[in-house]
């Protein structure tokens, strides 16, 4: 089969598309034929050779999240259908046509579900509904501000917001055009996060108050002053920093506004395995009755994920990127 590995780290051309063994299903395994791979933040991370949660040796094949069909069964396997529609999230091994994945794991999908729209759903759906929920513990009426806004993340962390009962909800983003993408689906106001005195515009907005919670996504001094923004008793949900910058931040300023940083990893969640199919139906639920619109930016083929990456950490794109191992151009 056709794969994208990397055998060092680097920049985007350490990225290969090349012939690698087809996998094959072990016992309590499925096999699936992935028709499209959602790309996050992490598989930049990683191929950079950035710290990171898990280890990334190499060669290595990214790709924490597919849709596609079940090709193949395992061993003691009976109750699911070859053909059948699935949502996965492996962790790693999605750059490719084919990945094995424990049947235990898989999510079926409706019927007419999208696999290109699937692969948007899964990790950042998951990442925002959780982070909401769970880590931020969101309340009804809390002003939330949402950095990164328009990119995959952000664009389902504003419309989930908004259906958990959010008070006013902040889109940060950098250029006017993505701000308008925030506001187009949903948020209240938008605010350029790329200005020096951008933590300013955020409490006036709330007229004085700051934000109770953060999503924070852009590291580096972008998190100090996202700090600035928040008020007391205000949550910051660190999710990465897109900057590729590490943030300093002074344990004493946390004090006298008794704010927190909250540290996130999704995969650390994929383990609860109830909260995880929980989740997915709501999100499933929402798509489907039209409460959320899922925001797909650029489909390219496999073979050029090192330009998808190019993208990505140029913030170059908007919505999901997903990329389509079985399309040749």
């Amino acid at each position: 089969m056709k794969a994208i590995r990397f055998h060092s780290t680097g920049g985007p051309d350490v990225l290969v598309y090349e012939d690698v063994p087809d996998p094959v299903a072990g016992p309590g395994e499925v096999l699936i034929k992935v028709e499209a791979v959602g790309m996050n933040f992490a598989d930049i991370m990683r191929r950079r050779g950035d710290d990171y949660p898990e280890p990334s040796p190499p060669p290595f094949i990214l790709g924490a999240e597919v849709a596609g069909t079940v090709a193949a069964l395992g061993d003691g396997v009976t109750n699911i259908p070859v053909g059948l529609s699935v949502l996965a999230a492996p962790g790693a091994g999605g750059y490719a046509q084919y990945v094995v994945v424990p049947a235990a794991t898989i999510i079926p999908l409706p019927e007419g579900f999208d696999a290109v729209q699937a692969a948007a759903l899964l990790g950042h759906g998951l990442t925002a509904a959780i982070a909401l929920k769970q880590a931020a513990k969101l309340l009804p009426g809390e002003n939330v501000l949402i950095e990164g806004a328009a990119g995959g993340v952000g664009s389902f962390a504003i419309q989930l917001a908004k259906l958990y009962g959010a008070g006013k909800i902040i889109a940060a983003a950098s250029t006017p055009e993505k701000r308008a993408k925030a506001e187009a689906l949903g948020a209240d106001v938008s605010v350029d996060y790329t200005k020096p005195d951008w933590a300013d515009d955020v409490r006036r907005i709330t007229d004085g108050q700051g934000v109770n919670i953060v999503i924070e996504t852009a590291g580096g001094d972008t998190l100090n002053q996202a700090l600035d923004a928040m008020a007391p008793f205000g949550r910051m949900i660190f999710l990465g920093q897109s900057s590729g910058k590490t943030a300093l931040v002074d344990p004493w300023r946390l004090t006298s506004m008794n704010h927190s940083v909250v540290g996130f990893y999704i995969g650390a969640y994929l383990a609860n395995a109830d909260l995880l199919m929980a989740t997915i139906g709501e999100l499933i639920g929402f798509v489907a009755s039209g409460q959320v619109k899922i925001q797909v930016g650029t489909v390219l083929p496999l073979s050029q994920a090192a330009e998808a990456h190019r993208l990505i950490e140029g913030r170059q794109t908007t919505g999901k990127v997903v990329l389509q191992p079985w399309r040749t151009a």
